[in-house]
């Protein structure tokens, strides 16, 4: 055997002061080992601390088995299969070297290459600490601890752990000891009260030592029983310390003897044989055994008789019901079966194959020879099937036809022979398999494929036609924006021309209300001033009309400037002065002092104040509008928000009124009036200056238009 090479343990370093969180971890890991009941737990509690806390990449507890002399691992972690194997032997070598450290009972450091340490251990050195109690009555080696890589920082923690985890093995293997015992015991005595006859063991001076249960009864007693069966029980005990006293001589062991006794409860005298034999132990010296069998009454021996009896016809009963479920399993199965014998004559055969191969007496002469010629065909395939030698199996097709119909049957055989034991031939099972079925099946396949490929074909066409559809629909889709392109641009160069004209109107209503022609009358001047509202208001529509088409063509220009949005709201609230002061509302501005100037469009931002603030007074019967403005986003943007208690939108509406000529409530006799392009016009608007408008309402409690505006546009 090679040497075992033994390397120092790491010199000792002044330890660090361990920290709270270790010193949690190392509270927690001794709690554990207290109150743990299972060794393999321990272990794997052990060395997955060693892993986690303690810095080991590889660890292993190995515990001892006294009963088998054997260490093998109890848990382990990071270790290969193999290194697992290797760790588990016998320890009747003195010279192993982990055996030599478990009784050694100091922790050493073995290198990876003495003969016995596994080598799939990581690192050269390892470190194995052996498993002992804390106090001297637990002096017994428990197990090993093993652990990788050999630092001293981990040698400490390995025998903080091996302390507390060899006390609570050496703990859990006595207890687990002592229990073994104590089932043991009750095993033996639980054997021994199972037996009907008493048995008894005394020593050599005739005293009782041991008893079962039967014994008990006759030759045991209690203060608290009758004085009968005391006096009962102590003439057993005289009987038979008498018959007993005859086993002194040696001749007399191991011969039956018959002894009367008293029952105790019902006063009757039995009779016993008793075998009595000498028994020895090396610790607790010899003893006599003996047995008594109650011989009084045969009665036993008869009914025994007719149990065994009875048994028998039960066992022949289960074997005929086995034989016939039998026949009904086979009988229930579709397909023929056919037991034959090695020389081909049937043994058993279902319903199908009777009907095919066994002549019925009512058959016609033509069934009785299509039934022989089947029958002649069947038993060509067996032969076929010794013919072939070693085969066990066989598959094939056999040419049958239907007795009734004389129909040809595409029938497919398998055939299996039954072996004994010592590899004889005892009986050939076939199962006769109709493929007719089966090729009417693949015929339907076969329709259900060319089916198949033609709607595959169909769906092709399909496919094609809906493509060259998809594509005529892309073309009138190209066709369609094209004219709505022209249309805007169109619209946008007709600008001029729809002004002028409107403009003269006005031009011309508004001299002759100013009486540039002369004094006018009361109805003359209603009547102009009806001309030049609707002219106004006419106006109005065609400006928005030629907004939107202005912003689809793309040429809506930007004019940014810089300008402070508090006079903006202050100017778009006085020049709606005329209108706020007609609807009696409580019109208030609120803009914050920290506002940061703003670089944008002045004129479209005035525009979307004018549009929301008109649209709060014109949908507000009584209540308040409020325009209010503050920073947004860390000072990069304002927020303006137009409030009202006005009439409020549904929940369904509220995208809907930003869609161009659409407004909440569309019908025709519809309570408020307009085009329904001035909220399509701001949120274009908005949109150009890189800002966004949403709204908030609740129907009968108003509206909370607000507008997003970056604190720079770009063009």
């Amino acid at each position: 055997m090679a040497r075992t090479l033994t390397v120092p343990l790491p010199a000792r370093e002044t330890p660090r002061a361990p920290t709270t969180a270790i010193l949690e971890s190392r509270l927690a890991m001794a709690e554990f080992l207290l109150g743990c009941e299972d060794l393999r737990e321990c272990g794997q509690r052990s060395v997955e601390w060693l892993v986690e806390q303690a810095g080991a990449r590889q660890a292993a507890c190995l515990c001892l088995d006294l009963q088998e002399n054997r260490l093998a691992p109890i848990a382990s972690l990071g270790l290969p299969p193999a290194a697992r194997e290797e760790l588990s032997f016998e320890i009747e070598d003195p010279k192993h070297p982990l055996v030599a450290v478990l009784h050694g009972r100091r922790p050493k450091v073995l290198s990876r290459s003495v003969p016995g340490v596994p080598r799939s251990l990581s690192g050269t050195r390892v470190l194995v600490v052996p498993l002992y109690g804390l106090f001297a009555a637990e002096d017994v080696p428990a197990g090993l601890l093993i652990s990788a890589p050999v630092t001293s920082e981990l040698t400490r923690d390995v025998r903080w752990v091996a302390d507390l985890l060899g006390h609570r093995l050496v703990r859990l293997t006595r207890q687990r000891a002592l229990t073994e015992s104590d089932r043991l015991l009750r095993r033996e005595r639980m054997l021994l009260d199972a037996v009907p006859d008493p048995i008894l063991l005394t020593d050599n001076e005739g005293r009782l030592l041991m008893a079962n249960s039967q014994a008990q009864k006759l030759l045991a007693t209690r203060d608290d029983e009758s004085e009968g069966r005391r006096r009962a029980v102590a003439l057993n005990n005289m009987f038979f310390s008498s018959a007993l006293a005859q086993t002194a001589i040696p001749e007399a062991l191991g011969r039956r003897r018959e002894v009367v006794l008293v029952d105790p409860i019902e006063g009757t005298d039995l009779v016993f044989e008793m075998l009595n034999t000498v028994a020895t132990d090396a610790k607790e010296g010899s003893g006599i055994v003996s047995v008594l069998r109650n011989v009084t009454d045969l009665r036993r021996a008869t009914e025994e008789i007719e149990e065994n009896y009875r048994r028998l016809r039960v066992a022949e009963a289960d074997v005929r019901a086995e034989r016939d479920r039998l026949d009904l399993i086979i009988d229930s199965v579709a397909d023929p079966i056919v037991v034959t014998d090695p020389s081909g004559a049937t043994v058993l055969m279902n319903a199908p194959a009777e009907r095919l191969f066994t002549v019925s007496r009512d058959a016609t002469p033509d069934e009785s020879v299509r039934i022989t010629a089947n029958d002649a065909h069947f038993s060509s395939f067996l032969s076929n099937l010794f013919i072939a030698g070693e085969e066990v199996r066989r598959r094939g097709f056999v040419g049958l036809v239907d007795p009734p119909t004389g129909a040809a049957m595409p029938v497919e055989a398998i055939t299996g022979k039954i072996l004994s034991e010592h590899g004889e031939v005892i009986a050939v099972v076939t199962i006769l398999h109709d493929r007719t079925e089966q090729i009417e099946k693949a015929r339907l396949y076969e329709r259900l494929k060319e089916a198949s490929e033609g709607l595959e074909r169909r769906v092709l066409e399909a496919t094609a036609e809906l493509l060259r559809r998809n594509e005529l629909l892309d073309r009138q889709r190209l066709a369609l924006e094209q004219a709505s392109h022209l249309k805007s641009q169109f619209l946008a160069n007709m600008s001029h021309e729809f002004r002028t004209p409107l403009n003269a109107i006005m031009g011309y209503t508004s001299m002759l209300l100013q009486g540039v022609n002369g004094e006018l009358l009361p109805t003359q001047k209603r009547n102009l001033e009806r001309v030049d509202s609707n002219a106004r208001h006419l106006l109005s529509i065609i400006n928005d009309i030629l907004d939107i088409s202005r912003i689809e063509a793309g040429r809506m220009p930007l004019h940014l400037t810089d300008f402070s949005l508090g006079e903006l709201v202050g100017e778009v609230v006085a020049e709606l002065e005329p209108i706020i002061e007609r609807s009696r509302l409580a019109v208030s501005s609120r803009v914050a002092p920290s506002l940061p100037r703003l670089h944008s469009d002045r004129a479209k931002v005035k525009q979307i104040l004018l549009n929301l603030l008109t649209n709060a007074i014109k949908f507000t019967p009584r209540g308040s509008v409020k325009v209010a403005a503050g920073p947004v986003q860390g000072e990069s943007g304002v927020r303006i928000h137009v409030i009202d208690t006005g009439i409020g939108i549904a929940e369904s509406d509220r995208e809907k009124i930003f869609e161009d000529f659409r407004q909440a409530d569309s019908s025709p006799a519809r309570e408020y009036g307009g085009a329904g392009l001035g909220l399509a016009i701001c949120r274009r608007l908005a949109r150009m200056l890189g800002g966004t408008i949403s709204v908030t309402s609740e129907l009968g409690k108003g509206s909370t238009f607000t507008l997003d505006l970056p604190k720079r546009t770009r063009r």
